[in-house]
């Protein structure tokens, strides 16, 4: 497989965005996300979903020129409409009113409705932790979970992620979907044809299934049963209710180029720990170290950060066969 710097990952994504009729900042903002996916071992949200983007900003899904507007409605409140652009420049324009908004009022929260995918839903939580800030963040997507119960998927995906500032060391950042596994990999097994491992999903009457085709038709597990699906909810609630966005259930697919845009949401919480008590750097080396001292234990966002380090030394190993792909899309 080729191997790509990560100025060749990133500068590879933003000339094809802006060929496909992205704007120079926009290309600019989600192609060092797909950079950051890269370096983080997070293809699958890298190079492994510019394809998407590029269809969708051909087929108008997405608006790639598209030109935020941030707005601070309250002391702690932070409203943002991407108007159905991507999020990342949506949120990029965002961040330092919110970081503002945080040092000021203790705590703040940004809403971002008529949005896009986010991508890695981690990274905009290490961006504020980075400035100091414990965050949060909350997206829905279109629908892959039916609540619990149910036979019809109605909430998406919906990760959240959240990081918190170290003294000594890169931010703690907690990362996870609220399904058993991504619709990537369900969707990888459909076309290999490979069976699903038991407890990803769903056929179409609710009962468990290992055929990923069944599966396609039926609804992704959320992790932990029906606790999995309440957080699902809460996901829900605060991404698309507080933020004004659509709810999954009317969020078009991400998966076909038809349809309008999806206009989901997201919700991101800062808070400065300075506002709430004395000594929290000192008091997180203490947990850290706490964890540290028990064998075998290790802090989430261990295998990310190994990753990081090694492309940033060596590069990332690409499927030429995905290069191809997107090139595809790219030129037709």
């Amino acid at each position: 497989m080729p191997l790509l710097t990560l100025d060749e990952i990133e500068t590879f994504a933003r000339d094809a965005l802006t060929d496909c009729g992205a704007s120079a900042p926009v290309a600019a903002s989600v192609s060092r996300s797909v950079r950051r996916a890269e370096a983080d071992g997070i293809g699958s949200v890298g190079l492994g979903y510019l394809g998407t983007y590029l269809a969708h900003l051909k087929s108008g899904k997405v608006d790639g020129r598209a030109e935020p507007r941030v707005n601070r409605a309250r002391a702690g409140a932070v409203l943002a409409d991407a108007r159905h652009g991507f999020a990342h420049p949506a949120f990029d324009l965002a961040r330092p009113v919110l970081v503002e908004a945080a040092q000021d009022a203790g705590t703040a929260t940004l809403a971002i409705r008529r949005s896009y995918s986010i991508g890695v839903v981690g990274h905009p939580v290490e961006d504020l932790a980075e400035a100091g800030l414990i965050a949060l963040a909350f997206t829905n997507s279109p629908p892959n979970i039916a609540p619990w119960g149910g036979r019809k998927p109605l909430f998406g995906t919906n990760p959240l992620a959240f990081a918190a500032p170290r003294r000594a060391g890169p931010p703690i950042v907690i990362d996870l979907a609220t399904s058993q596994v991504t619709k990537v990999s369900l969707v990888a097994a459909a076309k290999a044809g490979t069976p699903l491992p038991e407890g990803w999903a769903l056929d179409a009457e609710g009962q468990p299934t290992t055929d990923p085709a069944a599966a396609l038709s039926g609804s992704m597990a959320p992790f932990g049963g029906a606790k999995g699906a309440a957080v699902a909810l809460i996901v829900e609630i605060l991404a698309a209710g507080l933020t004004g966005a659509n709810f999954s259930k009317d969020a078009s697919a991400y998966a076909r180029t038809d349809g309008p845009p999806p206009g989901v949401g997201q919700c991101i919480v800062a808070f400065d720990p300075s506002a709430f008590a004395d000594g929290f750097a000192e008091r997180i080396e203490d947990l850290i170290g706490a964890i540290h001292a028990q064998e075998g234990a290790r802090l989430p966002g261990a295998r990310r950060l190994a990753a990081r380090e090694a492309s940033q030394t060596r590069g990332v190993e690409v499927d030429a066969a995905l290069l191809t792909h997107i090139e595809k899309i790219r030129f037709a």
